[in-house]
C-alpha cells in the first residue's frame, strides 16, 4: 500500500485538479509528515509515475506571477479506479515495521550493559517529548480538521502512548536483563 499514491490520488480526487506545488501545500497544512509514512518532497516523483501510468493527467498549464509555469493534473478514470483499490488496502491491512529498538535489546554489547539504564531513560525522555509535542499540536489543529483526520491524528497519538508506556516497563526490567546478560556472557566465556 502506498501512502503516497493515496494522498495524491485522494487529493486530487476530494479537491480537483492541483500542480505539484499544490500538493506540498496541502501536505504542509495537514501536516503529513507527522501521521503518514512519506515525506513530502516525494510528492513530485510519484506525480511522474502516476502520470506515466495514466493515473493522473494534464489538465492545464497555470502560471501566477513571476513564478514559473506549472502543470497542473486530474485525477482519471484509472486513477479514480486505482484510488478505490488504495483506499480499502489501507483501510483492511494492517501495518506495524520492526523497532531497530527490538533487535538491539535481543542482541546486547556485554561491555556496555552497565550503560543500557542511562540510553533508556534517554530513549524514554525523548519518546516523551515527541508525544507531548504531538499532544499539544492536535489540540491545536483539532479545530481545523475532519472528525477522520481527528481520528488518523489520535491512532498515532496511541502509538507514541503505547511506546512510552512500552518503555516505562522496559526501564523497571532492565536490572532482571541486565543480569540474565551478565550470567549469559559468563556462561558464554567458559
Amino acid at each position: 500500500m502506498s501512502s503516497i499514491r493515496l494522498f495524491i490520488l485522494g487529493s486530487l480526487d476530494q479537491r480537483g485538479p492541483m500542480h505539484g506545488h499544490g500538493l506540498l501545500l496541502l501536505a504542509e497544512e495537514e501536516h503529513i509528515d507527522l501521521w503518514t509514512d512519506f515525506a513530502a518532497s516525494a510528492v513530485y516523483g510519484a506525480m511522474k509515475r502516476l502520470a506515466a501510468e495514466g493515473l493522473i493527467v494534464e489538465d492545464r498549464v497555470e502560471r501566477q506571477g513571476n513564478y514559473p509555469e506549472r502543470q497542473v493534473y486530474r485525477i482519471s478514470d484509472a486513477g479514480r479506479i486505482a484510488l478505490h483499490d488504495l483506499r480499502r488496502q489501507g483501510l483492511v491491512e494492517i501495518v506495524i515495521k520492526p523497532d531497530p529498538v527490538d533487535l538491539a535489546l535481543a542482541r546486547l554489547d556485554p561491555e556496555g550493559l552497565d550503560e543500557l539504564p542511562v540510553i533508556i531513560e534517554e530513549r524514554l525522555a525523548r519518546l516523551r517529548t515527541h508525544l507531548e509535542e504531538y499532544t499539544t499540536h492536535l489540540e491545536e489543529v483539532d479545530k481545523y480538521l475532519s472528525v477522520a483526520e481527528v481520528w488518523s491524528m489520535r491512532h498515532q497519538l496511541s502509538r507514541w502512548r503505547g511506546e512510552v508506556a512500552w518503555h516505562e516497563e522496559l526501564l523497571t526490567a532492565l536490572p532482571d536483563i541486565i543480569t540474565d546478560e551478565k550470567e549469559l556472557s559468563t556462561k558464554g566465556h567458559d
